[in-house]
């Protein structure tokens, strides 16, 4: 059936085609950003559902929302602002992301990614994403963080791979190696960073699905048997392209609700759960992050 003109204009944000954007995309974002602000921002965040808050936080910040910059996708979920933020956060130039983009909003793996490129085209060498996640080990509780040692990408595994397509070498190699794709001194700083404000952390797999429905019983039992310690709809494909581009990245979860294995079981998890428990753990995120900053 054909569309409409109106619901071709309606979705004019999103393609679910896997865009190939050209090296001068990217320069064209970056420069338009380059543009509006005096900072030379070193490290990237990218906040997830219900962690907006910290962006609150960048003092001198100059604000892009996400239509104004060329080639940006639109963020269309609730919990996320759609904005970009720079300016000073303990010490450092930031250039934060105030929410994110999905594969389930229709967009593709090259749209969902590029802002990650464009933060490297920036020449921000670090990058720490954050996210709310489901607790799929048994021993995680609701409010608990994860610092993300390795994933699980399902997505690329079905052939939804950021980096496929004619590859940028102008990024990185065409067959990049994965051992190592949350940087070990980020980890180690992180964890020291914990300690010395006392906050306990955990440490795990992260898997990424596509959504937008949570996840099965049976297939929360299944990523616990491969392995994986929370769940998510993101942060994978971003830690790819960052890792590809030679960026440092860090990844945090923020665990707001506890993964049903049970068939049947009365309770349901819903957006509103995720975002509600994002504000009651937002605070000790933000202690972290900005005692991890310190430390950079």
């Amino acid at each position: 059936m054909l569309c409409t003109e109106q619901s071709n204009r309606e979705m004019s944000h999103v393609s679910t085609t896997e865009l190939a954007f050209t090296l001068a995309a990217y320069d064209e974002a970056a420069e338009f950003i380059r543009q509006r602000t005096g900072l030379q921002p070193k490290v990237g965040l990218i906040l997830g559902s219900g962690l907006g808050p910290l962006a609150e936080q960048v003092a001198d910040a100059i604000v892009l929302p996400y239509g104004e910059i060329p080639h940006f996708p639109v963020s269309t979920v609730q919990g996320h602002a759609g904005r970009l933020v720079i300016g000073r956060l303990a010490g450092q130039n930031v250039c934060v992301m105030q929410g994110r983009f999905h594969f389930y909003e229709g967009y593709s793996m090259q749209q969902l990614t590029l802002p990650v490129r464009v933060m490297q085209r920036l020449g921000i060498e670090t990058l720490i994403l954050t996210n709310a996640a489901g607790g799929v080990n048994q021993t995680f509780q609701v409010g608990d963080l994860m610092i993300i040692d390795d994933h699980l990408n399902l997505l690329g595994m079905a052939g939804a791979n950021p980096l496929r397509g004619p590859n940028l070498d102008t990024f990185g190699v065409r067959f990049p190696a994965m051992n190592r794709a949350y940087t070990r001194s980020l980890r180690q700083r992180a964890d020291a960073a914990a300690a010395d404000i006392g906050i306990a952390v955990q440490h795990g797999v992260y898997a990424a699905l596509a959504g937008p429905n949570f996840e099965t019983p049976a297939e929360i039992r299944y990523l616990r048997t491969i392995g994986a310690d929370a769940v998510g709809m993101s942060t994978v494909p971003e830690a790819i392209v960052a890792h590809h581009a030679g960026m440092q990245v860090l990844g945090i979860s923020t665990i707001t609700n506890i993964c049903i294995d049970q068939l049947d079981f009365d309770a349901e998890p819903t957006h509103e759960e995720v975002n509600a428990a994002g504000k009651i753990i937002v605070p000790r995120l933000i202690q972290l992050l900005l005692a991890l900053l310190a430390r950079l």
